[in-house]
């Protein structure tokens, strides 16, 4: 599956728990450079949020499509999660490679063990939040979940924290208890330890 140019412009996975801020810190280094890194848009079943766009925020789909293509062996990554279907396929890592830019993807825990199962030879990174506690005040603070799916927001969280600790699980954990400080320092391991080829 992989290509020369995903092993020249190796992808990084960006995970952690909902909450956590990687959209802020995503959008500020896409922000700072341009011209180095390409999103990876996932494919989703569920409804588009406010503002949402087909095709930069995420490919809305159907449950039957994304179902034929994970049949396909088209998706990277795929799982299921708060009663609705995400994925990575294939060929959205492959486009951004063959534009000579880094992938990044931000994905959940199940698809980071999908990735790493993968020839893509990608770096992982996990965000994390400062406590449990601080994370629920976060997503209480967004206005947008129920209390059912906080719930499972939560315990979800709880998950990837306790996966985030195993030896091995990814290679650089940044703690976002202080934005400035969090971008600065996964600024400095995506792009200053992922000069093109080279190894985490």
């Amino acid at each position: 599956m992989a290509t020369s140019a995903v092993q020249k412009f190796r992808p990084v996975v960006v995970s952690g728990p909902s909450g956590t801020g990687k959209s802020t810190l995503l959008k500020r280094l896409f922000a700072e450079f341009p011209d180095t890194f390409g999103f990876s848009v996932s494919h989703t079943t569920r409804s588009p949020r406010t503002g949402e766009k087909h095709g930069r925020d995420y490919y809305f789909t159907t449950k039957e499509d994304f179902l034929d293509l994970v049949n396909k062996n088209g998706f990277i990554e795929h799982a299921q999660f708060g009663g609705n279907y995400y994925g990575t396929s294939v060929q959205a890592v492959k486009n951004i490679a063959e534009q000579s830019r880094i992938c990044i993807l931000d994905i959940e825990m199940e698809g980071v063990k999908q990735v790493k199962r993968t020839d893509l030879n990608a770096r992982f990174l996990f965000l994390a939040p400062p406590s449990a506690e601080e994370l629920e005040r976060r997503l209480r603070g967004r206005g947008t979940e129920t209390e059912e799916s906080l719930n499972k927001r939560l315990a979800q969280a709880n998950n990837e924290l306790a996966f985030s600790k195993e030896p091995g699980a990814h290679d650089k954990i940044v703690v976002n208890d202080d934005l400035e400080k969090a971008y600065t320092e996964l600024r400095s391991w995506i792009v200053d330890n992922g000069r093109f080829g080279a190894s985490p």
